[in-house]
């Protein structure tokens, strides 16, 4: 997942709705949904579903793959990102070479061992103590330190038999993801822990920001913990932990609207929420994803975590599920602010379906994987009903319970009414940036089922995408979804496209493997934010000694 200025848009567009409502209106607050099965009902689970890979269509994902990273490595390496239709090049995460690292895990998966070795050689000259643009704490986390830690996991870990890299070369891209740790930590010198977001390299300093928010600062704990566990160096896991208390026990009331759904920013000297307006979109969505995957990730350190995505979960279904009127079959789930809801979403947002599933399965709730298939269900339709299969970046619809036209549940624009009685929706942004979150989603609906369904999903998905972001040297974001050929190339490959796109989509048809979810409690891996396979804790941590003391393991000693 990837932060997107909706939430700092939707705070300033609520406000002027709340001047232009009635004081009714305003005071309107959400009504518990009859929703049919709440969490809790034990149903059978699926625990053994019989998988059908596709080796011809994974194939197909690793050729797309191919294609995008001969096209980066030839006119863009080892800058940030490809600017395909141009043979260009952007430094838009730092100048680090964005797209090597965040397709390093993805390449190891697919067995794709020329790239591997391209990346591998290139790890150790990444200088990242040099930069001449500002640093994002949260993109610099879940791309590169996330896709270090997972590519470093995978070669030591299960693919181990499958290289011949000395411990020195492996050693190497744990050194690395220390390094830019050992830079990245000034960011928790704040009075109350919680990191600023934006910082300065060459020295490394804080750029002096006065809050941060939900996502921004809740999607760290997974990958400094691994640090941590990995080097057996407590001190990243304490930095982010300590960051991550503030928001599991939020103060004032105003910034837990409803039971565990909470606002989206946080006063860095006090620790205090700033205001009650979120969602499960960009700027807060990772935030609750991580809490679920904490818990998979270690069970016995982190069932606090667990039971926060428990409380936000049972709200959501108890307060957030919102069905278009003119597609009632459809199930959503609104934003808020305090505790009026506001009925569009993001593409962003459909990672919720999965997000569910997982906890589903985590947890033993079929409750939680049933809603999870409603939501993955949803987020399909806003594939299947625009031009080119492709869902748009931010969409909207009327809620069926509240009242028509009232300020928070507005009606169509003139010129997509139409669409609206059709699809159950309409589109605000129709921009498409080459996003994984509803692929992600077909991916958990699909290995907690073993359904062949959301492999068709995943596979028509892949096809649309194929057809309309291929663009000369690779693939491109498109300008809006709903228009002949995407109305035009934005000729920018995010370098996500690498680690997520082409990750799900190939996951999806693969044969079962380590890194692969599972639905019988026998995960070895869980996914970061930006799909890099991390390896669940289990006392096997520090692989060819290292982490002995200070981190002075014999991986680093050659």
């Amino acid at each position: 997942m990837h932060i997107f200025r909706g939430v700092a848009a939707f705070l300033a567009a609520s406000h002027s709705v709340a001047a232009a409502a009635s004081t009714a209106e305003q005071q309107q607050q959400a009504s518990p949904s009859s929703a049919p099965e709440a969490p809790g009902e034990k149903l059978p689970p699926y625990r053994h579903p019989k998988y059908h890979p596709s080796p011809k269509r994974a194939s197909a994902v690793k050729q797309a793959f191919r294609i995008s990273w001969d096209g980066y490595y030839k006119h863009a390496f080892p800058h940030d990102s490809l600017r395909p239709a141009t043979n260009g090049f952007a430094d838009d995460r730092n100048g680090w070479g964005a797209s090597a690292v965040d397709a390093f895990s993805t390449a190891l998966i697919m067995g794709e061992y020329r790239i591997v070795d391209q990346i591998l050689k290139y790890v150790p000259e990444i200088n990242f103590n040099r930069t001449n643009s500002e640093v994002s704490l949260f993109e610099t986390t879940i791309r590169y330190l996330g896709g270090l830690l997972s590519a470093y996991d995978l070669i030591t870990g299960p693919l181990k038999p499958h290289f011949n890299y000395t411990d020195h070369q492996t050693g190497a891209i744990l050194q690395q993801a220390k390094r830019l740790a050992d830079n990245l930590k000034v960011a928790f010198n704040t009075p109350s822990g919680i990191p600023d977001n934006d910082l300065f390299f060459g020295p490394p300093r804080k750029k002096g920001s006065k809050s941060n928010g939900l996502a921004t600062a809740g999607t760290l704990v997974l990958e400094w913990t691994r640090l941590s566990d990995l080097t057996g160096d407590s001190q990243y896991e304490k930095l982010a932990q300590k960051a991550e208390k503030y928001l599991l026990h939020p103060r004032p009331a105003l910034g837990e609207p409803f039971p565990g759904l909470l606002g989206a920013s946080v006063n860095l000297e006090t620790g205090l929420f700033e205001n009650g307006a979120g969602g499960w979109g960009g700027g807060t969505d990772s935030f609750y994803e991580y809490l679920i995957k904490m818990y998979l990730y270690d069970s016995t350190k982190f069932g606090e975590y667990r039971d926060r995505w428990v409380l936000a979960a049972d709200s959501s279904i108890r307060y957030l599920i919102s069905h278009p009127a003119t597609r009632p079959d459809l199930t959503f789930l609104a934003m808020w602010r305090d505790r009026t809801l506001h009925y569009f979403s993001e593409h962003l947002a459909c990672f919720n379906g999965g997000n569910f599933i997982l906890g589903g399965l985590t947890l033993d709730e079929p409750a939680y994987l049933r809603f999870g298939l409603e939501l993955v269900a949803g987020c399909h339709a806003t594939y299947t009903s625009t031009l080119t299969g492709i869902g748009p970046e931010i969409f909207q619809w009327q809620d069926s319970r509240t009242p028509l036209n009232s300020s928070n549940n507005p009606g169509p624009p003139a010129d997509q009414k139409k669409l609206y009685e059709r699809a159950g929706f309409w589109i605000t942004n129709g921009g498409y940036q080459l996003r994984p979150e509803v692929i992600e989603s077909y991916y958990y609906a699909y290995r907690a089922t073993g359904d062949k369904k959301y492999q068709e999903w995943a596979w028509e998905a892949f096809v649309a995408i194929n057809a309309t972001c291929r663009v000369g040297s690779g693939y491109s974001s498109l300008a809006d979804v709903n228009k002949q050929e995407g109305g035009g190339w934005t000729d920018f490959q995010e370098s996500f496209w690498f680690a997520e796109v082409m990750k799900y989509a190939y996951l999806i048809f693969a044969e079962d493997a380590p890194w692969q979810i599972r639905a019988d409690h026998e995960n070895q891996f869980v996914f970061n934010t930006e799909a890099h396979p991390i390896r669940i804790a289990g006392g096997k941590e520090r692989y060819g000694g290292w982490g002995k003391g200070k981190g002075e393991g014999k991986g680093m000693e050659k």
